[in-house]
C-alpha cells in the first residue's frame, strides 16, 4: 500500500468525519427487552461520530463535520467530542432541529433491539454551506458514512465535500454503514434490521463509488453497494466502478483487503483473522473496526497491521457496553494486541480494564489543584454546638465558603486549577453551586473518624455512586498503618477494595486519603509501605491525598508511584489544621517532585473564621473576605515554593 504521508503530505488534520452524530441511550439491563428496561446509560453515538471519537482516541487528528441541536443533548455531543480532543470547529449548532437519539438494548448475542429517533434531526440538515474547500483541504482524508447519502440535501453536501477533497488530493473514504430503516425501507421500529435489498439504493450508492479511495463494509453492505447478494459479483461491480481499496468485513472470521482485480472465489481471499472473544454487544463494533483500520491506513502501515488494529478494536468493543466509550485508546489497543492470546475475556481482564479506565478518562482541565477543603462534618457540627446555634446554619456556611473560593481564585488569577472538597451532609447546596464549573470537586464517602473505615449509607456504595455526577471525585479518608492488627487492617483493606471496584464500575475517579494514626509509631517508611500495600491489593486510585512528607520520602513515593501506577493523576497535600506558616514549609519540601499536584487544605484556612461566623461575631462579607485572603495567601505560597 502507498504511504499516505508521502502521497498526501502534511496537513493540519488526519481525518474529517462527515455524518451522523447523536446520543445513544443504552439499556443497562443485559438480557432484557427494551420494553422492560429500567434504566439507560447515555453515550455519544452515530456512526461518523463514533469514528471521529475512536480515531482521536487512537492518536489521529480528527475533526467532526455535522450538526447538533441547540439543546442539552447537542451540547453533550459537542463536549464529548472536545473531551476526546476531536476538533469541533465544524460541529454546527442547528437552531431549528433536535439532536438525533438512538435507544438500544442487548437482549442476547443475536438480538440487539434498536430504535432511531431521527426524523428531521439536526445532523440530517447538514448543508454544503456548512463547510469550505479550505476546511476539506486541511485534512489528509475525508470519511463519510452511508446514511448521509440517503436524502437529496445530505447527498448534495457529501458530493460537494468529495469535489473539494479530490481537488485538494484529500483521500475519500466510505463506510457503507447500511441501515435500511434510515433509507425508509422498513417500519420505524425495525432499526435492528441490517439488510433489505433495493435496486434504487444500490444505484444511488454506485454514483459515489467512482470517487472513493477506500470503501469498507460487511458482506450485506457490499451486497447493497454492488446490487446483488452474490458477494463476488457485488465486489466485481464495485471494482468495475471504482479503483478504491475495498475492505470486506467477515465478522468473526476477520476481514480481507482487496486492491486490483477481484478473485473469482472467496477461497482466494487473504483473510486477516482476529482473536475470538465472547460477544456481549455487536453495536458499534464496525465503527471501532473502521477507527482501527484508519489508524493503520493513515499511518502508512501494511494491510496486515491495519487489519490487526481493526480486528482488535472490533473485538474489544463487542465485549463491552456502549459504542464510542468502548473504543480503546492507542496504549490499550497495543497492549491488547501484544497479549490477546492470553486474554480470552477482555471484559474480565484486570490490566486491560485498568488501561481502558485510565487512558480514556476525561482529560484534566487542571494541571495543579489549589484546593479549599470544607467536607468537614463532625468538626463543624461541634463548632455549631459550641456556638449555641443550629446545625442547619452549616449549610449556609458552606455556600459562603464557595463564595470565598471564587473570590480567592479570582484574585489569584486561577483559570482551571480551582479545587474543593465538599460533603453532601451539609454541603449539597454548595455542591450544586460548583458542579458544572470545571472545578476539581472531591466528595467524601467515609463516616467521619471511623476506624476501621466505614462508608456513609452502608455497604451499597455502588448504588449511592449512581446518583453522583461523574465529575465528582470520590474521596475516602482511611486512618491506615501497615502494622495495624491483622483483623483491623484487613477490614480497612476490604472496604478500600470494595470502594475502588465500585468506582471502576461507576466511572468516578477515586482519591484515597491516607493518614497514619497518631497513636502508632510512624517513620519515613510508613507512607511508602502503606501505598505499596494498596498496590499489592490491586487498588490503584486516581489520586492520593497524604500528609506532607520529607524530601527523602517524596523521592521514594515518586519512584513507587511511577513504577506501580504511571497513570496516577498525582498526590495532593492535606492540612491537618496546621498553621499556615507550617504548611508553607511543607510546601517547600514538595518542590521539584512532579507527582505532587497541589493541596486540599481546610481548617487551617477557615476554622477560626467559621467559629466567629457561627457565633455571629462577623457577618457574611467579612467571613468571605477573611477566608478568601487566607486561601490567596496559601496559593501564593504554593506558587513561590
Amino acid at each position: 500500500m502507498s504511504d499516505l504521508k508521502s502521497s498526501v503530505g502534511t496537513r493540519e488534520l488526519d481525518i474529517i468525519c462527515l455524518g451522523r452524530a447523536a446520543v445513544d441511550l443504552y439499556g443497562e439491563q443485559i438480557g432484557s427487552r427494551l420494553e422492560d428496561m429500567g434504566s439507560f446509560a447515555k453515550y455519544l453515538g452515530g456512526s461518523s461520530g463514533n469514528i471521529a471519537y475512536g480515531t482521536s482516541r487512537l492518536g489521529l487528528r480528527s475533526s467532526m463535520l455535522t450538526r447538533v441541536g441547540d439543546e442539552h443533548m447537542g451540547r453533550f455531543v459537542r463536549e464529548e467530542f472536545a473531551r476526546a480532543r476531536v476538533d469541533t470547529s465544524h460541529v454546527i449548532t442547528d437552531k431549528e432541529r433536535l439532536t438525533g437519539l438512538v435507544v438500544l438494548g442487548i437482549k442476547d448475542q443475536d438480538t440487539f433491539p434498536l430504535i432511531f429517533y431521527r426524523r428531521d434531526c439536526a445532523d440530517m440538515a447538514l448543508s454544503k454551506s456548512d463547510f469550505t474547500a479550505d476546511y476539506i483541504a486541511s485534512s489528509r482524508s475525508l470519511l463519510m458514512t452511508g446514511t448521509h447519502l440517503s436524502t437529496p440535501s445530505t447527498y448534495e453536501a457529501c458530493m460537494q465535500a468529495i469535489e473539494y477533497a479530490k481537488a485538494a488530493g484529500t483521500k475519500v473514504c466510505l463506510d457503507i454503514d447500511y441501515r435500511p430503516v434510515l433509507w425508509g425501507l422498513t417500519g420505524i421500529g425495525e432499526g435492528e434490521n441490517r439488510f433489505v435489498s433495493n435496486e434504487g439504493v444500490s444505484q444511488h450508492l454506485q454514483t459515489v463509488l467512482p470517487h472513493l479511495d477506500l470503501v469498507v463494509g460487511t458482506e450485506e453492505e457490499v451486497h447493497i453497494a454492488g446490487g446483488t447478494t452474490d458477494t463476488i459479483a457485488a465486489l466485481k461491480k464495485i471494482r468495475e466502478l471504482s479503483k478504491a481499496t475495498i475492505v470486506l468485513k467477515l465478522g468473526a472470521l476477520g476481514c480481507t483487503v482487496l486492491d486490483g482485480a477481484i478473485p473469482d472465489s472467496m477461497d482466494d481471499f487473504d483473510v486477516f483473522t482476529g482473536v475470538r472473544v465472547e460477544v456481549l454487544n455487536v453495536l458499534g463494533a464496525g465503527d471501532a473496526f473502521m477507527s482501527g483500520f484508519l489508524r493503520g491506513w493513515l499511518g502508512g502501515k501494511d494491510y496486515k497491521t491495519c487489519c490487526q488494529y481493526a480486528n482488535a478494536c472490533g473485538a474489544l468493543v463487542v465485549s463491552r457496553h456502549g459504542c464510542a466509550p468502548a473504543i480503546p485508546s492507542a496504549e490499550e489497543l497495543d497492549y491488547y494486541i501484544e497479549h490477546a492470546e492470553d486474554i480470552p475475556r477482555p471484559d474480565q481482564d484486570k490490566e486491560l480494564n485498568y488501561l481502558h479506565r485510565v487512558t480514556t478518562r476525561r482529560a484534566p482541565v487542571w494541571k495543579e489543584i489549589y484546593g479549599l477543603a470544607y467536607d468537614h462534618r463532625l468538626q463543624l457540627f461541634q463548632m455549631a454546638r459550641e456556638a449555641g446555634t443550629s446545625e442547619e446554619r452549616i449549610k449556609t456556611l458552606k455556600k459562603l465558603l464557595v463564595q470565598a473560593t471564587k473570590v480567592g481564585a479570582e484574585q489569584a488569577g486561577l483559570a482551571n486549577n480551582i479545587g474543593v472538597l465538599i460533603d453532601d451532609t451539609y454541603g449539597q447546596d454548595a455542591l450544586n453551586d460548583v458542579t458544572g464549573l470545571n472545578w476539581w470537586i472531591g466528595r467524601p464517602v467515609e463516616v467521619p473518624t471511623s476506624n476501621p473505615i466505614e462508608l456513609e449509607g452502608g455497604r451499597s456504595i455502588g448504588s449511592r455512586l449512581r446518583e453522583w455526577p461523574l465529575e465528582h471525585v470520590v474521596k475516602c479518608l482511611i486512618f491506615y498503618h501497615p502494622d495495624q492488627p491483622i483483623e483491623h487492617r484487613t477490614a480497612q483493606e476490604r472496604q478500600a477494595k470494595e470502594l475502588y471496584d465500585a468506582c471502576c464500575a461507576s466511572g468516578h475517579e477515586l482519591l484515597l486519603e491516607i493518614i497514619p494514626p497518631r497513636d502508632m509509631d510512624n517513620d519515613e517508611e510508613t507512607l511508602v509501605r502503606a501505598l505499596t500495600r494498596f498496590y499489592n491489593l490491586d487498588i490503584r486510585p486516581d489520586w492520593w491525598k497524604l500528609p506532607a512528607p520529607s524530601r527523602n520520602v517524596w523521592a521514594k513515593l515518586t519512584d513507587l508511584i511511577n513504577s506501580r501506577q504511571p497513570h496516577c493523576r498525582g498526590v495532593v497535600l492535606l492540612g491537618l489544621d496546621a498553621p499556615i506558616e507550617e504548611l508553607k514549609r511543607d510546601f517547600a519540601n514538595s518542590a521539584g517532585f512532579d507527582i505532587c499536584k497541589g493541596f486540599t487544605v481546610g481548617r487551617s484556612l477557615w476554622s477560626a473564621e467559621s467559629r466567629k461566623w457561627l457565633a455571629n461575631e462577623i457577618d457574611d462579607k467579612s467571613f468571605i473576605t477573611q477566608v478568601s485572603q487566607n486561601y490567596l495567601s496559601l496559593i501564593e505560597s504554593w506558587r513561590a515554593r
